[in-house]
């Protein structure tokens, strides 16, 4: 039997791998997660809007201070009826918003006789009011028939509203959208679904 030379061969330590493919995939995961983020909050935003309510027009059934939700979204499939609680730019100056219920929708033509709200001829049932409306603040009146995209607007606080009464119609392109949720403070929270409305 034959020794066979024995060559003296540097042995090869296993080199630690560096982690990369998995910090990769970890850095991926967090864009993609901010991108997912950012893409709900851009959807949210395009479908909603948030609004604070001023001034007592719509008392009883919203107040200074409150904060709501209003939908964009109701309006593109459907249009604003009669009893939804809507925010719109304000015609003579689009940078303000105001939040009041429509009362008219086209074709429709309102009158004020006797301090009461009358739709077609046919008196409305308006348990929302916060108190009867005075002679002062609802003067008999027929209103211009209601045309197409065009909607009469009131407040619920009939003798401390600024609404259609003085300003004429909303057009439908200054409707932002429908009243959801009032979110703010927590004490009020609670969906507003046409609020007393018959």
């Amino acid at each position: 039997m034959t020794d066979l030379p024995i060559q003296n061969q540097p042995i090869e330590l296993a080199r630690p791998r560096l982690q990369t493919q998995g910090f990769m995939n970890f850095v991926r995961e967090i864009v993609e997660t901010v991108v997912l983020v950012g893409a709900i909050y851009a959807l949210v935003n395009l479908a909603t809007a948030r609004f604070i309510v001023e001034g007592p027009s719509m008392q009883p059934n919203f107040h200074t201070g409150q904060f709501i939700l209003v939908s964009r979204l109701n309006y593109m499939l459907t249009q604003p009826d009669r009893g939804d609680i809507v925010v719109f730019h304000y015609p003579r100056d689009p940078d303000e918003d105001y939040i009041k219920r429509v009362i008219g929708v086209p074709g429709d033509t309102v009158e004020i006789r006797n301090q009461q709200v009358y739709v077609n001829g046919v008196a409305l049932d308006e348990p929302y009011i916060n108190e009867p409306c005075s002679a002062s603040s609802c003067r008999d009146e027929i209103f211009p028939t209601l045309g197409e995209n065009q909607y009469f607007v009131m407040g619920d606080n009939r003798n401390h509203s600024q609404d259609s009464r003085a300003f004429g119609v909303v057009e439908r392109q200054f409707i932002v959208g429908e009243a959801l949720v009032r979110y703010w403070p927590p004490t009020d929270w609670g969906i507003v679904n046409r609020i007393a409305a018959p």
